[in-house]
């Protein structure tokens, strides 16, 4: 491969690393920038809704002259097709891969890249994803009408069991089934056949955290469905699904929804471990210790002088590890006169294994889950101060822009972006709220 199509592999792999879409995150191994793995979470509203699907991506020395290869991970090992265009093989059919027969002008050309390819990966990710089957335009049948809610159905379902619950027990080693891992790289014999990539995970800490993000919501959905569907009622088969390439299955919710809270529990237990293998760190001098000391001796003299937010930071139990967080509501907004307590893990393996941050002070936000877990992104993933400065902005934030993505209690953000009167209901449990919070 030419210096200059690296170089274009390297730049493009960077602009989406660096770049606000939450819906997509890319790595490689430094030794090959040519085997990408590329991860899309699934878009609100949609029977995606926050899923992870993984991808393999191998860039040709021809590139960008030529699209790049393409192939689904997340398959249930070949025995799940999430979309009439994405197979259980692992075949992605797009226009602009040259797997699939386009309009003029659909197809590849230099211009494009690797963002423009996963974002029209993400497009058949619709609410409707049964209209990606060629044909359906012309059908009107209540036949079909009927299959577009129940292929909707059946890839929610999977969704969540396959690319979310699965996924996590396999990271925490819960009841880890090899046969059913959702990490599957039997799509390409040369992938498959490499131990060192097969062991790449890149994406374990990402999912770990957004897990803890949308767990609320994965309940609710899980709850809605439950009401709809049976457990045992077996999933109805579409048109285009043949020979082992197909979804089946039966739609299982009470079970899900118990594995979807141990999920939850491994990972506070995870959480909190760090603080015990935080003091071993520090019991043995590693950098890590003194690097998250250091730090938090620069971000608590920061803060003592900055008059523009009024916080408190403490060690807790002396330990670098685990920081505490006291935030003061601003005056005149519907924060003041509020304490609002926070906990802020980090692990030995930081930065790589970015913070986990919990608010003990039962706060109704669109940015807190029901469980205190706190919804933020900081651009400087390596500096405590810039997460810090994050977590303030998301709580603090009066008017922000609409991203479902960034909403993590599903009521509180119903009532936020709903009618004026919701917003003024939203506007009272905030400040209720805070009124209690000083009982905390």
């Amino acid at each position: 491969m030419s210096n200059q199509s690296i170089l274009r592999i390297t730049r493009e792999l960077g602009e989406i690393q660096r770049g606000p879409d939450l819906s997509l995150a890319v790595a490689c191994r430094d030794i090959d920038v040519r085997s990408v793995r590329a991860l899309i979470i699934g878009p609100p509203d949609t029977p995606y809704e926050f899923g992870f699907f993984e991808f393999h991506v191998r860039f040709g020395r021809e590139y960008p002259t030529k699209a790049p290869h393409v192939n689904a991970i997340t398959t249930n090992g070949g025995r799940t097709r999430f979309n009439p265009n994405i197979y259980a093989q692992g075949k992605v059919c797009l226009s602009i891969l040259g797997t699939w027969r386009g309009e003029s002008g659909e197809e590849w050309s230099s211009a494009q890249g690797l963002e423009s390819i996963l974002i029209s990966i993400q497009s058949l990710m619709s609410p409707n994803p049964y209209e990606n089957e060629p044909g359906f335009e012309d059908s009107k049948s209540d036949y079909d009408q009927k299959n577009v809610q129940a292929y909707a159905a059946k890839i929610r379902h999977e969704t969540l069991r396959v690319s979310i619950i699965d996924r996590l027990e396999g990271y925490l080693g819960i009841n880890r089934d090899k046969s059913q891992s959702v990490t599957v790289y039997d799509a390409e014999e040369d992938y498959q056949n490499t131990a060192v990539e097969a062991a790449f995970e890149p994406f374990r800490d990402l999912c770990k955290r957004r897990f803890m993000w949308y767990y609320d919501s994965y309940l609710q959905t899980m709850e809605q469905e439950h009401a709809k569907y049976k457990d045992g009622s077996k999933f109805e088969k579409m048109p285009f699904e043949g020979p082992s390439n197909t979804m089946e299955g039966s739609f299982n919710y009470g079970s899900l929804k118990k594995r979807l809270a141990e999920i939850r529990e491994k990972l506070v237990d995870e959480t909190q471990e760090w603080a015990n293998e935080g003091k071993i760190s520090i019991e043995k001098e590693s950098g890590i210790a003194s690097n998250l000391q250091r730090q938090f001796e620069q971000a608590s003299e920061h803060f003592k002088h900055n008059d523009a937010v009024s916080l408190d930071l403490t060690l807790v139990d002396k330990n670098p590890f685990v920081w505490e967080l006291i935030l003061f509501g601003r005056p005149m907004t519907n924060l003041d006169g509020g304490m609002f307590r926070f906990k802020i893990y980090l692990s030995p393996r930081f930065p790589e294994v970015l913070p986990r941050v919990i608010c003990e002070t039962p706060l109704f936000h669109h940015r807190l889950s029901k469980h205190g877990v706190v919804c933020y992104e900081s651009p400087k993933k390596d500096d405590i101060r810039s997460h810090i400065d994050a977590i303030v902005a998301a709580i603090e934030e009066e008017s922000p822009a609409y991203d479902p993505r960034t909403l993590v209690n599903p009521e509180a953000a119903k009532l936020f972006w709903g009618t004026p009167e919701d917003k003024k209901l939203y506007n009272r449990k905030l400040r209720r709220s805070v009124q209690d919070s000083s009982e905390y």
